[in-house]
């Protein structure tokens, strides 16, 4: 006798319901976007012990007559689709027929569904793919259907469900997705009784946003929208600062279906990148409508990932789109004064690398309110900056030497926009500057860092980054690895105005060096960038490893904390602060300014309706 078997229908279904039902969550998935589909304006989740024990979802849709009950939870019947060509122009939910035949394989499954037209309604009961009669029974116009003991023919799999806690969060993440993807619907989510969530039909994304994640967030959020080449983009996103440990709250949608898109999701940190730290992710709610006949859904069960006819285009438009409204907003962070004993706030503390850090800060606030603001003004320092002396070496005086980073301004009286504004260097790291809402506190490290990183991105992109020939050129001692890296990146150099040659065994000599980063130590600057590029491989992506070095070069080019400035030197950081973009945070994505509002000076000082 033959040891192959055909599996009988019910087996078949158990092991395909593993392709589509996860969890809890999954079924809730399933039935919403079923309860969509019908046309429903208002849905109802009720669930018991994170959906193990129960999961009842009523809708007011089309709801089926006995027909239609008995036929859908067969294995792939559905309504929505008829012919091959259909597949190309999906627009429903679901389409594959396969949702509710997998549940059934799985739980016991009761369902009561009634036609506007009908007088009476329909039930029928499941159990674990074994169906019983269609009965009549009294029932409101639309559909009810109840799952329960979810997988308790299923040992194997139901003892992997998690908490009841945990399970009840998946499942308010997929509410959460449908009700942000569609406003118009009236839904509810119930938990042992207990109402979670009631999302108001017509409430709009911003207020769904509120209830689901909190009014601060809502609250902050920047919108924008583009419609281009056949498709809509509306976008709401939160400033750099907003960003959070996980990327879990950058919701995608595609034609009101929750998706995860590589292309997009790329996109985002690109529009993001040097406005916050790199190991933080963005809060972003994209919403896409486009021609059905321009991707693919039919990708995956789960119809999650969908694949796009030109994903380059969806890409450089999600880029612009969000691009285009981090550049032309002012993301400068706003800070909190401490009240009276307490420590420094996490907001102005978070721009600290250190406590030593901290703590200046803590005295530059005493003494800029301690000082006679006559003495700050006169306060100067004489700083040679933009000279060209460099420790072992320097450069020459040649005719097509770019100019210096900051280079002397013209007197203060006549700098824009800070020609009327105080501001005062304190412990030689950060710059006090009164503006018409209070005052800003600038880390003129962070700042710099921006100037000189959009500076170099500007050069870039006319072409290499000018340099000048050493007078002296520097040696370095490098491994092997580091001179197959340099090898194998020659251009890379080339576009950083960096001239390398062999001198010597294992040896290396900095020729020529870029203006911009006469400041850098060109021995320092080469043997880090030798390292980062072993460290990478070959498997590095050339732009965002040529931008992560500029990072570093920015960095080491940039002027440091403890570094005095004149005054002339200060209004010239100032000054390119308002010209440069992304202003605001440095390559590395911290805050380069700190806002504080004079109506939180007037609550420290007890003002507030004394005048």
């Amino acid at each position: 006798m033959g040891k192959i078997a055909v599996l009988d229908d019910t087996m078949i279904n158990m092991i395909a319901a593993g392709e589509v039902i996860e969890r809890p969550a999954s079924v809730v998935k399933e039935l919403l976007e079923n309860s969509i589909d019908a046309g429903a304006s208002r849905i109802c989740v009720e669930v018991e012990e994170g959906g193990r024990n129960l999961i009842r979802v009523i809708d007011d849709g089309a709801g089926m007559d006995a027909a239609d009950v008995a036929l859908a939870f067969e294995p792939h019947a559905t309504s929505k689709i008829r012919t091959h060509d259909d597949l190309g122009a999906i627009r429903t939910m679901g389409f594959r027929g396969e949702a509710l035949a997998s549940i059934g394989s799985v739980a016991r499954v009761t369902v009561v569904s009634r036609t506007a037209e009908s007088i009476g309604a329909n039930r029928l009961e499941i159990d674990c793919g074994q169906k019983g009669a269609i009965c009549p029974c009294s029932g409101d116009s639309g559909t009810t259907i109840e799952v329960r003991n979810l997988f308790y023919k299923l040992p194997a799999r139901r003892k992997f469900l998690r908490t009841p806690n945990t399970e009840m969060t998946h499942i308010t993440e997929h509410f959460t997705r449908i009700g942000l993807a569609h406003d118009k619907l009236d839904l509810t989510l119930q938990h042992n009784g207990r109402q979670v969530y009631h999302l108001l039909s017509g409430q709009g994304v911003h207020e769904r946003i509120g209830v689901l994640f909190g009014e601060a967030m809502a609250s902050d959020l920047l919108e924008t929208s583009r419609a281009e080449r056949g498709m809509q983009i509306r976008a709401l996103l939160a400033r750099p600062s907003a960003a959070r440990a996980s990327a879990n709250y950058q919701y995608l949608f595609l034609n009101g279906r929750f998706i995860r898109d590589k292309f997009i999701l790329h996109a985002v940190r690109e529009a993001y990148r040097g406005l916050m730290e790199p190991n933080k992710y963005p809060v972003v709610f994209i919403f896409m409508q486009m021609p059905p006949e321009a991707y693919d859904v039919n990708v995956h069960p789960t119809k999650v990932e969908v694949r796009f006819d030109n994903a380059n285009l969806v890409h450089s438009e999600v880029l612009a789109v969000l691009r285009d409204k981090l550049l032309s907003t002012n993301l400068d962070a706003g800070g909190v004064l401490p009240a009276a004993g307490d420590s420094l706030h996490p907001a102005l503390a978070g721009s600290c690398e250190n406590a030593a850090r901290k703590e200046r800060i803590q005295r530059a606030m005493e003494d800029f309110f301690d000082q006679p603001a006559a003495a700050q003004r006169q306060r100067t320092f004489a700083f040679p900056y933009g000279g060209s002396y460099r420790k072992g070496g320097g450069m020459s005086d040649t005719s097509d030497a770019v100019s210096p980073p900051l280079p002397a301004a013209e007197p203060v009286a006549a700098l824009e926009p800070w020609r009327a504004r105080e501001y005062l260097q304190v412990h030689n790291s950060y710059i006090l500057v009164q503006n018409e809402d209070g005052f800003a506190v600038v880390d003129q490290h962070a700042l710099h860092e921006r100037i000189l990183y959009e500076q170099m991105c500007k050069r870039l992109r006319e072409g290499n980054l000018p340099s000048q020939r050493l007078l002296m050129p520097y040696s370095l001692e490098v491994t092997n690895a580091q001179l197959e890296a340099y090898e194998s990146q020659k251009e890379l150099f080339e576009k950083l105005g960096v001239e390398l040659e062999p001198f010597g065994p294992n040896t290396l000599a900095v020729q020529a060096f870029a203006a911009l980063l006469e400041k850098a130590d060109p021995v320092e600057f080469v043997r880090e960038t030798l390292d980062k590029l072993v460290q990478e491989g070959g498997t590095a992506d050339p732009e965002r490893l040529l931008h992560e070095i500029l990072d570093m070069a920015a960095c080491k080019a940039a002027i440091k904390a403890g570094q005095p400035l004149s005054e002339e030197e200060i209004a010239a950081l100032l000054k390119d602060k308002d010209i440069v973009q992304r202003a605001s945070r440095c390559p590395h994505g911290r805050p380069t300014t700190i806002t504080f509002s004079l109506k939180d000076l007037e609550k420290q000082f007890k003002r507030t309706g004394f005048g």
